[in-house]
């Protein structure tokens, strides 16, 4: 597996003049909350606008790379290599995944077919058209989405890019949370300009990608003892589910909420397993909770943003100190917290 500096050399050679994105302190926000600090890792500032930019390009051009027997992706980019076919790209997205693994398909020279669902946003199913992305409808919502990518891909009909899986040694998995490890990587960097490392993370979850690798890059590099705090929409608490069982559950009902990126039904087995490692704690919150963090983000000189991007906000307003949470979370008034804005305006 690429080590980030690879992967950043990578993005550097997809996107010229990519650069990390900013990490801040916002003052009002610590006020708001009562604790010491919250400091903030912008991802509304990635190509594509969202942090899934970093796992859905780079795990669609290694697998990409590993099926065409090419050593290297930069081998497979090579403009002066002879054209081939290369086999199209599958995976289903609530928009965010899509877009990247679509914009792979493009850079590569290749198709990406998209297992969407109802409620997928007409912004984000635009934006995968711009990519020549083919688009799948399929009822239901975002599991049954993965399920119908995945028996498509089972069918021989392109290669399968999931953010999602059962298998814990799932390669593509791996390559989509060795490309969200680009984000710990900046903040360990970032972070001592700021004074003195976070106490807490208080990050979102869909299916948990994004949380696990979190959790496993930058648990040393929070201060002892570090906490690190899921948080899902109330509707959608398949990480807490899974915490709770020690392995991926199917929720019962629908999951849906106004964070639609995190409308997901069922934990993936990697990065579930690398919250337990971790020892994650969960929470939910509500969707008016889920609005006013959105709120309170931008009263406060954040980025701009969707409830999704702003849902470990929402965490931590509902588990302020004094709160029933906040002894459970260890959260104080000394609390130095890191947030991730995971994307931009919608």
């Amino acid at each position: 597996m690429d080590e980030p500096t690879d992967i950043a050399g990578l993005f550097d050679r997809l996107w010229p003049g990519q650069a990390p994105t900013p990490l801040v302190e916002l003052p009002q926000l610590a006020r708001l909350c009562g604790v010491a600090r919250v400091i903030v890792k912008d991802e509304s500032r990635r190509p594509l606008g969202n942090f899934k930019s970093l796992g859905g390009t780079y795990a669609a051009l290694n697998a990409l790379a590993r099926e065409t027997g090419e050593p290297t992706i930069a081998a497979l980019l090579d403009a002066d290599r002879a054209p081939r076919a290369l086999p199209r790209l599958i995976c289903a997205s609530a928009g965010n995944h899509g877009l990247a693994v679509a914009a792979a398909a493009e850079k590569a020279g290749t198709a990406a077919r998209i297992y969407l669902y109802p409620g997928v946003s007409e912004v984000r199913v635009q934006r995968l058209a711009d990519r020549g992305a083919e688009l799948v409808w399929v009822a239901g919502g975002y599991d049954d989405a993965v399920e119908a990518a995945a028996r498509a891909a089972a069918a021989g009909d392109g290669l399968l890019i999931a953010d999602i899986s059962e298998r814990t040694d799932d390669p593509a998995l791996a390559d989509v949370m060795a490309g969200y490890d680009l984000i710990a990587e900046e903040i360990a960097h970032q972070a001592p300009a700021l004074g003195g490392p976070p106490t807490h993370l208080f990050v979102q979850a869909g299916v948990g990608g994004l949380a696990g690798a979190l959790a496993q890059g930058l648990r040393e590099r929070l201060s002892p003892p570090p906490r690190i705090v899921v948080v899902e929409p109330a509707a959608a608490r398949c990480v807490a589910a899974g915490l709770a069982a020690g392995r991926p559950v199917r929720l019962d009902g629908d999951p849906s909420s106004t964070a639609a990126m995190l409308a997901c039904g069922q934990a993936s087995a990697p990065a579930l397993e690398m919250l337990l490692r971790q020892q994650a704690l969960a929470i939910g919150v509500d969707e008016a909770q889920l609005a006013d963090a959105v709120r309170a983000l931008a009263e406060a000189g954040g980025p701009a943003t969707t409830p999704s991007g702003a849902t470990g906000l929402a965490g931590l307003m509902a588990a302020r100190p004094g709160s029933a949470a906040a002894a459970d979370l260890g959260l104080t008034a000394q609390s130095v917290v890191l947030l991730i804005v995971t994307e931009g305006p919608a």
